[in-house]
């Protein structure tokens, strides 16, 4: 099959490719800015103690970030090719930075809702998408190690910004904090885009699915309308959201399943909150390389696997110190493996032109992920009962990725192979 990319052709001359990874390092700088959002847990006291709010309060501001990034996929690949990807990512790095400029400002929950939450998570969600689409575009030969490496930079952005902005923090309190990050992140983001080209993708001619190095790659590009007339797509949603839902849940209570099940103290068991940070970074870039050795759904259910044996036990057996982290480590690298791998899979599926649309569609998984838990969770009263419905979803969605194959090869494959039965003679060839 000839390459679906104009950008990154086999030819390419040493120039381009140096371009490349300029490009690379461009996204890298835009994704650690887009990271940060992940260190709003820090901010749920010291508001809480400024305002007399309640930290419960508080902390629906962050569902509601995650909730808007996933909502903002929808749109942000029409609002590329409206306005194209540069100048798209400086927009959302502005807005997202002025947002929270704007909330060291705020006395009222609403506005704190409406300026972190939402203007936040929509600018992140719009700018995460886009820049991350895109490289995999430039790398169609690498799929799941650029889409580690990007995703990676995301989880490295947070890790880095956790004693960032816990210094600001202290230092200026948590209001003037806003504005420091604010500012911080408008530059990185801003700054990252001048060193980012926008991909021009090819439209492939239609031909078989072919399987390269493990990889099983789509016949052309799918529409999003195209896209949600394959069974594949809503299979691939399923495994997406438990796979979400599962990591999601865990990063939130993490520190409470150590005190409460596995009767740890309260700071050592806010070693698991760092301790996940390390491995989710360390599954996305190690996963997503695996990934374009051995195949990307023999990853993906092998982290299920994993998760769904970390949870149970989790649930099921008396928990020390070492049950207790080893488990949570198990499931934020599976959790920061599957969040990276899956981009190169739906562009393995429905091809590289649509990319940034398509998952968009598909990455609707993560924002009911990250509600589900919860929900879930307070419906049925507990930790236990959570994990044995994480733990079974994840076997039905280990079902799922162990049948899956790009939309029409099976029946591709049929007909070669009744082919093959009325003519003996083309085995022999």
């Amino acid at each position: 099959m000839k390459a679906a990319i104009s950008s990154a052709p086999n030819t390419a001359s040493a120039s381009m490719k140096m371009n490349r990874w300029l490009i690379v390092l461009g996204t890298i700088i835009v994704q650690m800015g887009l990271g940060t959002i992940y260190t709003w847990s820090l901010f749920n006291q010291p508001l809480s103690d400024r305002f007399g709010w309640d930290v419960s309060s508080v902390a629906i501001t962050f569902s509601i970030t995650s909730f808007a990034l996933a909502f903002a996929t929808l749109f942000a690949g029409r609002l590329q090719e409206r306005w194209g990807l540069r100048r798209l990512i400086r927009v959302a790095g502005v807005v997202l930075g002025l947002g929270l400029v704007l909330s060291s400002q705020v006395s009222s929950l609403t506005l704190l809702y409406i300026l972190a939450g939402f203007v936040v998570g929509f600018a992140d969600g719009t700018a995460y998408i886009t820049s991350l689409s895109n490289l995999i575009k430039w790398f169609p030969e690498r799929k799941g190690l650029i889409s580690g490496i990007s995703v990676g930079a995301f989880g490295t952005g947070s890790l880095l910004f956790k004693y960032v902005n816990s210094a600001l923090i202290g230092a200026v309190g948590p209001a003037q904090a806003f504005m420091y990050w604010g500012i911080i992140v408008l530059v990185l983001i801003v700054g990252g885009s001048f060193l980012i080209r926008e991909a021009v993708v090819r439209e492939q001619a239609p031909a078989a699915s072919s399987t390269d190095g493990g990889k099983q790659q789509a016949a052309r590009n799918y529409t999003v309308k195209e896209m949600l007339r394959t069974k594949e797509a809503y299979m691939l949603f399923v495994i997406f959201f438990t796979a979400c839902m599962s990591g999601l849940y865990l990063i939130g209570i993490v520190k409470d399943i150590g005190v409460q099940l596995a009767g740890l103290s309260v700071a050592t068991a806010a070693n698991a909150v760092a301790m996940v940070a390390i491995f989710n970074t360390a599954g996305r870039i190690i996963l997503g390389a695996l990934s374009d050795k051995v195949g990307r759904m023999k990853v993906i259910a092998g982290a299920l696997l994993v998760t769904a044996v970390a949870v149970m036990t989790l649930s099921l057996v008396p928990l020390s110190f070492g049950i207790f982290f080893a488990c949570v480590a198990a499931i934020a690298f599976c959790f920061g493996g599957n969040i990276t791998v899956f981009p190169a899979i739906v562009a393995d599926y429905f091809g590289l032109k649509n990319q940034s649309k398509n998952y968009g569609v598909i990455y609707q998984g993560f924002g009911f992920g990250a509600l589900a838990g919860s929900f879930i969770s307070a419906l049925l009263g507990g930790f236990h009962l959570t994990f044995i419905v994480i733990a079974v979803l994840c076997a039905v969605s280990l079902l799922l990725a162990l049948i899956i194959t790009p939309p029409g090869q099976g029946r591709r494959t049929r007909q070669r192979e009744q082919q093959m039965n009325l003519n003996p003679s083309s085995r022999a060839s």
